[in-house]
């Protein structure tokens, strides 16, 4: 691909995450999106069992069970002449290190918030990851069609929760049984909830951003009330500032029902105008990484066993920073220096997956992994090394120990394990002299996920015994003695084979380090 045909196809590239608390209507807009991209004929429903039409974005069979995302599902479509990357994250906030590694994978974030709710905690926490990455962030208030909070109320949470300036798109006219539409101040019109009787979905404005007098909305209390709060947010609100927008110290707000399917579209086209396509990439090294850059670089930002249990495969998503991938082609391990042929790449839409042959800066790719990949590993084309930013993993708090139900299935078990662990969720750990298995995770719910898939998946059923609540510690080999350990700090080792401690509690920690105070304990990872 020549320079400037890399520099188009980079540039009609829109990857974004959509972020949100649990239950908020992420999966819901997600869907959605993909009608709009025409992907999909209807939109199911996360909680769709009764007519077993699940989400598209929900694949794993547990997700369909319980009515929850739990894993990152990576979707890609066209629309107005853009290729749209969605990543679609886990709400749950047990898998918010899937989340976050997600994150750092995309150029822009949708925030979806319950406008019944407003803010929740899930939704701040993943908000503070963004801001950090300094990305621009697009905001969708949900669920206009039940009754909510005050709209005035919901732009001010976003300033005073999260730091950020709000800016209305539209304005809804209503809300619940008495929603009416959506005044749009960008198009200068007004959406209809429900189509009028001459058959229109959509009403201009005039030049004072009034309707026609002659409409009949026009003389509703629902019409004019929304022009008093307009005047209200001209005269008092943020001015829209495209460049704050970019940095991620302003964010357009849409409302709307993702269920209904209303205000959605007005969302996705703004969106794709507005969205940035992507930019440069931070190097270990300090430099920067221009998209256009001709040699391929990615990086492995999550790994996912058996997409398809027919073939119990591997893949690793790999997001492009650089140049253009073509399958067949050479790349080189970074951390292992080893050469790979890439033969068996994939695009994806949630559980369905086309052989990719070409890909540029911005998109996704699936390889089907062997067992060469870990998270955060760099691959690159040429001579030059090329080694992207550390991607955050967290420390577990909560630890089980496992072990299979039917001796006589080692193999399974251990495959299982060994598989599973690799996809970052859960980390697992070996006891110092016995070799036990013992998995950490940030959440109870992690366990549970774990537990079901080595039985669906490996046809492995566990017997899993908590450990509790533990401080994990690392200490230097060389310091270590095996005397130190105790029921109140037990000794493993984690996957790379080295020593740490798991302490009971921090009362214990101090303990030991009163007792040993010459040996250094470290929170990494």
């Amino acid at each position: 691909m020549k320079p400037q045909e890399l520099k188009a196809a980079v540039d009609k590239r829109r990857t974004f995450a959509i972020i949100s608390h649990p239950d908020a209507g992420k999966t819901t807009i997600t869907e959605q999106l993909l009608l709009f991209g025409g992907v999909i004929r209807e939109a199911g429903t996360v909680k769709g069992r009764k007519s077993n039409h699940f989400a598209k974005s929900d694949w794993m069979a547990i997700e369909k069970q319980r009515g929850i995302s739990v894993t990152s599902s990576v979707l890609q479509f066209q629309y107005a002449g853009k290729q749209i990357n969605i990543l679609d994250t886990p709400g749950h906030e047990d898998f918010s290190e899937d989340t976050y590694r997600t994150l750092m994978a995309v150029d822009a974030a949708v925030m979806v918030i319950d406008s019944a709710k407003g803010i929740e905690a899930q939704t701040k926490k993943l908000f503070k990851v963004v801001k950090q990455r300094g990305i621009p962030i697009f905001t969708f208030m949900n669920k206009l069609d039940r009754d909510g909070r005050e709209p005035l109320d919901l732009i001010a949470e976003l300033e005073d929760l999260l730091g950020i300036e709000g800016y209305a798109m539209n304005w809804p006219m209503g809300m619940g049984k008495g929603l009416a539409g959506l005044y749009d101040r960008v198009d200068h019109r007004i959406e209809l909830y429900r189509e009028n009787e001459a058959g229109e979905k959509y009403l201009p404005l005039d030049q004072d951003g009034k309707l026609n007098p002659r409409e009949p909305l026009a003389n509703d209390s629902v019409y004019t009330d929304t022009l008093d709060s307009i005047e209200l947010l001209n005269d008092a609100g943020n001015q829209f500032d495209l460049k704050k927008v970019m940095k991620g110290d302003q964010t357009p707000v849409f409302f709307g029902s993702a269920l209904t399917n209303f205000g959605v579209e007005t969302f996705l086209k703004h969106f794709v105008e507005m969205a940035p396509a992507p930019g440069p990439h931070k190097l270990r090294d300090g430099r920067e990484l221009s998209p256009t850059d001709p040699n391929f670089s990615g990086f492995v930002f999550k790994i996912q066993a058996n997409m398809n249990p027919n073939h119990r495969d591997r893949i690793a998503f790999v997001r492009i920073g650089a140049g253009e991938f073509d399958r067949g082609m050479d790349v080189t391990l970074a951390r292992t220096g080893k050469v790979l042929r890439l033969n068996n790449s994939t695009e994806f839409m949630a559980d369905t997956r086309e052989q990719v042959q070409t890909a540029v800066a911005g998109d996704i790719v699936g390889l089907y992994d062997t067992g060469n990949f870990q998270i955060g590993d760099s691959i690159y084309a040429g001579k030059d090394p090329v080694e992207y930013e550390k991607l955050p993993q967290f420390t577990p708090e909560l630890f089980m120990r496992v072990t299979p139900k039917n001796v006589m299935k080692q193999k399974s078990f251990h495959k299982g394990m060994q598989q599973l662990v690799q996809e970052g969720a859960v980390q697992l750990y070996r006891t110092y002299t016995t070799n036990d298995y013992i998995l950490g995770a940030v959440g109870q719910l992690q366990f549970e996920v774990f537990k079901f898939r080595m039985q669906n998946e490996y046809n492995s059923e566990v017997v899993m015994t908590p450990i509790g609540s533990r401080v994990a510690r690392w200490i230097d080999p060389d310091q270590l003695d095996e005397k130190m350990s105790s029921s109140r700090n037990l000794l493993v080792k984690d996957s790379q084979g080295l020593p740490l401690f798991l302490f009971e509690n921090q009362y214990a920690e101090r303990w030991f380090a009163d007792k040993y105070p010459d040996v250094k304990l470290t929170a990494k990872l």
